[in-house]
């Protein structure tokens, strides 16, 4: 193969001795996955926010924005969690451009796999010690779940991942919740084939191991709207979609079943200040229909310090350098009206 090597990669037992979690920081995690566990599970009614920039670029600026949730969440504790998105790789439609922290530490520097290893570690680790708020991740790289495996409440697989063997075994032995999207062509039986495969027990081979899974539960379905052959953008969040998604589940024995809505992406046509305007609906929508509101456990919603977003080598401090979001104000101001109408 015309594979050019480049340095060694630490094993995660190396990564793990060299960047502990602190005792305090392992009873945060606990709790928060406990918390976590139970909306999903149906034991507690609380509504669930997955919030935070389009990718992670920047440690000092996604702490400070944690650290912004972390004083809210407090305010709006008894009706919503909320999950950092602290999202350290990137997916690129082409495989061009920036692909997230764990390549590229330093925005400004060649890409050092080890290092974005050590600054991923880093920066989840600092979110739980110094806000105490867990965060989500996606997995883009399975392997690379094994350096986070200790500090993540919540795992997303994409929309161009759902199909993937590896990822849909590799979520099969995780502990914590698992959203699986629906493809971008907006087959949502490929997406609950995808929480089937996640839900049941596998062996298979992962980081140089003959390995065996039980199976998670906990995997659940994210909805994200959907391209057509057209490039057309169309969203699936409305009722009447989220009922035909109940339908299908109600058809397959699958544990748990629940329901997060991706306000972005299709959903809001790349539009990112329509995230208000879809949240209010879907909470709408839950005061409805029971039914909707049992299995709708919360939102995706992609929020930064500053709205919209920069180019790559942009200096706005706390401005998404990926796709645009949210600004703080409005996101602050989106909490607490979902929390109030909740």
């Amino acid at each position: 193969m015309s594979f050019k090597l480049i340095q060694e990669i630490p094993s995660p037992s190396e990564i793990f001795k060299l960047m502990p979690l602190s005792e305090a920081g392992k009873k945060i995690k606990l709790e928060r996955d406990r918390m976590i566990r139970d909306v999903f599970e149906g034991r507690d009614d609380r509504f669930i926010l997955i919030i935070g920039p389009c990718s992670a670029d920047n440690e000092t600026a996604v702490i400070d924005y944690v650290s912004r949730l972390s004083k809210i969440q407090k305010e709006v504790e008894d009706k919503i969690i909320m999950i950092p998105r602290i999202y350290t790789n990137k997916p690129r439609t082409t495989g061009e451009g920036y692909k997230g922290m764990a390549h590229q530490p330093d925005v400004s520097k060649k890409a050092n796999m080890v290092e974005g290893i050590k600054a991923i570690r880093q920066l989840h680790i600092r979110a739980i010690e110094e806000t105490g708020l867990s965060c989500a991740d996606e997995m883009l790289y399975p392997d690379n779940y094994a350096y986070l495996e200790d500090l993540l409440s919540y795992v997303a697989i994409g929309a161009r991942s759902v199909e993937n063997q590896q990822h849909r075994l590799t979520t099969s032995g995780l502990e914590i919740p698992a959203g699986m999207k629906n493809p971008t062509g907006g087959d949502i039986s490929v997406m609950l084939n995808a929480i089937r495969a996640a839900q049941v027990g596998h062996t298979f081979i992962y980081r140089g191991w003959e390995v065996q899974t039980p199976g998670n539960p906990l995997a659940h379905a994210i909805m994200r709207g959907s391209v057509d052959q057209h490039g057309r953008n169309f969203p699936n969040y409305h009722y009447e979609d989220i009922k035909h998604l109940i339908k299908m589940y109600e058809k397959r024995d699958l544990d748990y079943p629940g329901v997060i809505i991706d306000l972005n992406h299709a959903n809001s046509n790349k539009r990112f200040g329509e995230q208000p305007r879809i949240a209010y609906e879907v909470v709408r929508n839950r005061h409805y229909d029971s039914g909707f509101r049992n299995y709708v456990k919360g939102l995706m919603i992609e929020s930064y310090i500053e709205e919209g977003s920069q180019a790559v080598d942009g200096s706005i401090y706390g401005k998404s350098i990926t796709d645009p979001c949210l600004g703080w104000t409005a996101s602050e101001e989106l909490i607490r009206e979902i929390a109030r109408r909740l």
